[in-house]
């Protein structure tokens, strides 16, 4: 899957007019009016941009609500459903995050093909009816299989979402809006326990399922006013479609002239094998790009310890300190903190420091420029691991882990901001693929990391278990962060697929 394949099918690759074209009268090469043209989405009023871009961050929220809101109801669902083995338990929560493993695989090829719009829609449609159905669920069994299938529904933003807003923005521009979506992926979770812990101790653990299910139907419907296809090459087909009704309804139907679009190589499309080679190509970039794996490897061990920590937290108010499910819920507060408010300064420091960086490049700008405000996140995250764990070991007040899992939320934002947007920004057109490819093994740690945790922690206690993983935190981190900021454009240089914004 070369950039440039002569073939024309493998992806929506920029595709400049030959000389040929240009100078063939039965040729029309279809792309936007001028610069400032307004159907082109980089240059949609801020009031349209930002509408689109809250309610992907919208999409992209509430489904990692639902996924980890049921946590703190874990035991009602045990005792209702008379599960005794732990495994099972946690399966039932964290079998969501499974889905969002395998939905961008499929999902983001797609939005490539058919636009980011319909895939964004109906799959929250998706989401909402089996979310809703886990409120009814009568056996464990039920209720997994349904926790799956809204899971894979709730898995197209973190396909799609980002890729939106690169559509949207400009690269010096792309700052604030990406790190509100890149919010929500890890705000969402630490969200809904609160909710859910008093929802769990006031009412009965099914409405944990339907109010999320309602929320998300609302989102469903601000969609459809807000929310417009973004995707150029999809706008594109759609002006060249009307061009090719115009001319056959001027000729009769006798039109000779082939119409295509700045994207396509031939007008002709064989679809079968289009859609086999966008499917196929987040396992390409797997394969191939050494930036996917290893900030793939980076990202699932974060996103991991995230769902690690979410189901810790009851287990750790609940037995150390002997708390409520509705004031268990409450500590989640101290993790979503640190998330906001680092997200707030990295927002800001995204595009200022990206515009330094690029002005004293001559006015060029590189995804490299994203990662200085990472680093501190490399730090924080070990850190507020060492608080958290060793503060519950020796059982301190309370507030001393809830301190650690302040620094924790803000090392997860700072280092997931900052990848996240590296990847957009490398990858550019085919981001939601990169996205896709990166957040397959990131979504299986998120899956496995809370199965093993129990049995961790009974071997080895709070704080030596939270020693092992910031140890491995900082190992990792540091390195990949720093070795991609001074290697990264040299590695994208060798890639097949990497090249700019």
């Amino acid at each position: 899957m070369e950039k440039n394949d002569r073939s024309g099918e493998s992806g929506p690759e920029k595709v400049a007019p030959k000389d040929d074209d240009a100078q063939d009268e039965n040729v029309i090469v279809v792309g936007w009016d001028s610069p400032d043209d307004p159907e082109n989405p980089r240059n949609w009023t801020l009031k349209r941009k930002w509408a689109a871009a809250l309610t992907v961050s919208a999409f992209t929220f509430i489904s990692p609500v639902a996924s980890s809101m049921v946590a703190p109801a874990a035991g009602q669902i045990a005792r209702d459903f008379r599960i005794t083995n732990d495994f099972t338990i946690n399966l039932t929560i964290s079998i969501f995050v499974l889905a969002y493993a395998f939905g961008p695989l499929v999902l983001g090829p797609l939005c490539e093909i058919f636009g980011r719009v319909p895939i964004l829609r109906g799959c929250n449609l998706f989401f909402t009816a089996w979310n809703l159905g886990c409120g009814f669920a009568q056996n464990e069994k039920q209720l997994i299989a349904f926790r799956f299938l809204s899971g894979l529904g709730g898995s197209a933003p973190l396909a799609a979402g980002g890729a939106v807003l690169g559509d949207m923005f400009a690269p010096e521009e792309r700052g604030k809006s990406l790190a509100l979506y890149s919010l929500a992926p890890l705000l969402g979770p630490t969200v809904g326990p609160i909710a859910g812990g008093w929802i769990a101790e006031r009412s009965t653990w099914r409405w944990v399922f339907w109010s999320t299910s309602i929320v998300a139907g609302a989102v469903q419907a601000v969609g459809f006013f807000t929310l417009r296809e973004s995707f150029a090459p999809v706008l594109l087909e759609r002006k060249a479609k009307k061009i090719r009704a115009k001319l056959d309804e001027e000729s009769g139907g006798s039109n000779v002239k082939e119409v295509r679009t700045i994207y396509q190589k031939t007008a002709k499309r064989n679809y079968g094998h289009f859609f086999f080679v966008s499917i196929c190509r987040p396992f390409v970039l797997w394969a191939q790009e050494p930036i996917v794996q290893l900030l793939g490897v980076y990202l699932a061990f974060i996103y991991g310890i995230i769902y690690l920590v979410l189901t810790t937290i009851p287990e750790i108010y609940t037995n150390v300190y002997h708390e409520t499910p509705g004031f268990v819920g409450l500590h989640y507060i101290s993790l979503g903190l640190g998330l906001w408010v680092f997200s707030q300064i990295n927002s800001r420091m995204l595009d200022v420091v990206y515009r330094k960086l690029m002005a004293r490049n001559g006015g060029a700008g590189e995804p490299e420029y994203r990662l200085p405000t990472t680093f501190p996140g490399t730090i924080l995250f070990p850190i507020g691991l060492l608080i958290a764990g060793w503060g519950a070991q020796e059982h301190t007040h309370w507030i001393v882990p809830d301190i650690g899992f302040f620094f924790v939320g803000a090392g997860m934002v700072l280092t997931f901001q900052g990848m996240q947007i590296y990847v957009i920004d490398a990858f550019s057109i085919y981001a939601a693929s990169a996205l896709a490819a990166v957040s397959f093994l990131r979504s299986i740690a998120g899956f496995g990391f809370p199965l093993f945790a129990p049995a961790m922690y009974n071997a080895l206690g709070y704080g030596v278990g939270n020693t092992i993983l910031a140890a491995v935190a900082f190992v990792i981190g540091v390195p990949a962060v720093l070795g991609f900021y001074k290697y990264g454009k040299k590695i994208r240089s060798m890639s097949r697929h990497a090249g700019g914004n």
